[in-house]
């Protein structure tokens, strides 16, 4: 017996229940009703034949008329009002038999409603519960996209949900795939870099020996150039192919603020910026300290480069509950408002990036923190000047 002929059956016998009981109803009813106008008619003769023995023949023959009768010739007789009767007074007790059969029957009726509503919802419950199921299992990964197939009412929602959960198995493993080959294709774009690079430095070393030029300077700063965006290209595909390990370990937020700093000194010196980080005691985060420290440094350059000479860099740090939260800003012009949705994207150069960047700090901060629970966000401040909002959260 398949799922919708008992989903048939379910809905079925409480209706198949209901005709049987008001059919029992309808007989009881209908044998109690003779039972009761034999009776009174009978009773009805009795009195009249002990009252006047001689009319009892004419009772006898005036109810054998009465069975002749058709129910519209009796229907309307009211020929005892004239003598002042009515139908209340000729019968006042309801039957104890026929009340406790109503009685009895109601209860079955009920009954039997109340059971298969129950099987109804209890076969509803178990339906949605394991869909559910499937759905929960599915969100935490499971290997399986087999459900079991049952024909009921939720045929039509379990077809739609499988084919659903089948197309995004395949969407996901389509990007899974590409995601793959871009980080490989990432990976040999930066070995195959390295390799005109390493050879282009040896040169460039040779030609220093002889004597720096103009020429020399201008080409060593193109190559540290290509050197940081190789090791840039690197890290980005790790990151894409999941192989780069971070740490899970206790953070300290003014520690790692300062080693950012430390890292950046000799630039800061340069351009005589300083960076005012608060010490707000021991606030910490779970994450890994060196990629951290990294994340910070492509922040905090991207706020110096865009200040004056002899300006400042601001940090600040918060802890609740829910995340602790960075902040990096600077007193410069700010964002531009065009470039907002997509600083942190690969490769972006905004109206006001310098001009030795390559478009990878801000992407590579916002992977490292990602990768980490975090989010990392950019605004521009009312009082001007740009601020980062990083936000680690704890679970």
């Amino acid at each position: 017996m398949n799922g919708k002929r008992k989903q048939r059956i379910l809905y079925l016998a409480p209706i198949l229940m209901l005709f049987l009981c008001l059919s029992c109803i309808a007989v009881i009813g209908l044998n109690t009703y003779r039972k009761l106008v034999f009776e009174h008619l009978s009773a009805f003769c009795e009195i009249a034949a002990e009252n006047n023995p001689e009319s009892e023949q004419y009772f006898l023959t005036a109810l054998k008329e009465y069975q002749t009768l058709t129910e519209q010739e009796i229907d309307g007789n009211h020929y005892l009002e004239k003598y002042g009767y009515h139908a209340g007074e000729f019968y006042q007790v309801f039957p104890s038999g026929m009340f406790l059969a109503f009685f009895l029957l109601s209860l079955i009726l009920v009954f039997s409603f109340g059971c298969g509503l129950r099987k109804i919802h209890r076969h509803n419950q178990r339906r949605a519960a394991y869909l559910t199921e499937y759905l929960e299992n599915i969100n935490i990964g499971a290997d399986s996209t087999l459900i079991q197939t049952q024909e009921d009412d939720f045929s039509h929602l379990q077809d739609e949900i499988y084919k659903t959960v089948t197309m995004l198995y395949q969407t996901r493993e389509s990007a899974v795939a590409s995601k793959k080959r871009y980080a490989e294709n990432l990976a040999n774009i930066a070995h195959q870099l390295k390799t005109p690079i390493t050879a282009a430095s040896l040169s460039l070393q040779l030609m220093e020996k002889e004597g720096s030029s103009e020429y020399s300077v201008k080409i060593k700063k193109q190559l540290d150039r290509l050197n940081r965006l190789e090791e840039a290209l690197l890290m980005l595909s790790k990151m894409d192919a999941g192989t780069l390990l971070l740490k899970q370990e206790k953070v300290d937020i003014y520690t790692v603020l300062n080693l950012a700093a430390e890292n950046i000194s000799d630039l800061l010196l340069k351009e005589h910026i300083s960076v005012d980080i608060p010490d707000k005691g021991c606030i910490e985060f779970f994450g890994d300290l060196e990629w951290t420290m990294e994340a910070l440094i492509n922040l905090m350059k991207n706020c110096m480069e865009h200040s004056h000479s002899g300006g400042h860099v601001y940090c600040d740090y918060t802890w609740n509950p829910l995340y602790a939260e960075i902040q990096i800003w600077d007193e410069g012009r700010g964002f531009a408002l065009e470039d907002l949705p997509h600083l942190f994207e690969r490769f972006y150069r905004g109206k006001y990036a310098v001009s030795n960047g390559i478009g990878i700090g801000l992407a590579l901060a916002r992977s490292i923190f990602e990768l980490q629970n975090g989010t990392v966000t950019a605004r521009n401040l009312q009082a001007g000047g740009a601020c980062f909002e990083i936000r680690i959260y704890s679970h």
